[in-house]
């Protein structure tokens, strides 16, 4: 291992410690006022649904939220002396089944803290409803969770042109999905949040699923609609991921035809769901180092004035 890798894998890990204990949230908001359109996810208790078989990552055990029927969003905000005014809509993963609360949720948001980014924690309905086709309940809720970010970015201090959104696994779908389906809510306007654009201003990609169809030559899933005006977008996932780096390489293809500004990161391993715990044998857990590079070129971690 290069010592350069091996000693930003060690101060990353240091982080992570520090990190991974979220500071107090600055509050955590309800997205729907009443019942979420369609009515909730599924019937039942929320909780941890993680097993004594479930695998652990870096050595330690994984929340695994299910049963969400009362969406929300959790607003982490860093100190102010570090605020930059960008914010992140985080969207865990979990197959639409459930969501990595914790993994990639409730550290990642603390590590965005730690670079000057406000944190905003989606929790989406899942699993979904028996013989429902797609997703159509956690876009629902990512539009709706986008809109109220930055219906309140002046209270929240948030820079409403630097919102964007961020997915790992199914997650990575969701929010790709979110930044190709922005144009029209998919449900009836519920208050003035609504009125609010849903598009983010930049996207970020970990390990995203099912972005294409593998069975039809890796075509687009339908719900992506690439076009010019898709966010400027960053992806990372490693070429042994059993989702298929051919997702991510694919999608990345339909972005750069379309011109969308475009950074894509291929690991020569690490397979999926590491989240941001840094591993000294995987090389790919150093993509958040990436992205605050991008980010800083993109001058979305520029303070504000």
């Amino acid at each position: 291992m290069k010592p350069r890798f091996q000693w930003i894998l060690v101060l990353g890990g240091v982080l992570l410690l520090s990190q991974s204990r979220a500071s107090e949230p600055l509050k955590t908001i309800e997205l729907w006022p009443a019942m979420p359109p369609g009515g909730p996810a599924e019937p039942g208790e929320e909780h941890d649904v993680t097993g004594p078989k479930d695998n652990v990552v870096a050595g330690r055990p994984v929340v695994r939220l299910g049963n969400v029927s009362k969406p929300t969003i959790t607003v982490y905000k860093p100190a102010a002396d570090r605020d930059t005014g960008a914010a992140l809509l985080v969207c865990p993963g979990g197959a639409y089944r459930i969501l990595a609360s914790d993994l990639e949720g409730t550290e990642v948001c603390a590590w965005l803290n730690s670079i000057g980014v406000t944190g905003i924690l989606l929790k989406y309905r899942v699993p979904g409803r028996p013989g429902e086709t797609g997703h159509p309940g956690p876009l629902q809720d990512a539009q709706r969770a986008l809109g109220l970010v930055r219906h309140n970015a002046g209270d929240w201090k948030i820079d409403p042109k630097r919102i964007g959104v961020l997915g790992f696994s199914a997650g990575g779908h969701l929010a790709a999905s979110l930044s190709n389906n922005y144009q029209e809510r998919t449900y009836p306007k519920v208050d003035e949040a609504d009125s609010a654009s849903c598009r983010p201003d930049f996207t970020v990609l970990v390990y995203p699923a099912y972005l294409t169809l593998a069975k039809e030559g890796d075509q687009l899933a339908p719900e992506m609609k690439v076009s010019g005006d898709t966010s400027p977008t960053f992806i990372s996932i490693a070429a042994d991921d059993p989702v298929r780096v051919e997702n991510a390489m694919y999608y990345a293809l339909a972005l750069r035809k379309a011109k969308v500004p475009l950074e894509l990161h291929v690991y020569t391993a690490g397979g999926h769901g590491y989240g941001l715990r840094p591993q000294s044998n995987l090389p790919v857990t150093s993509w958040p180092e990436r992205l605050a590079d991008w980010m800083r070129s993109r001058s979305l971690l520029a303070k504000r004035e």
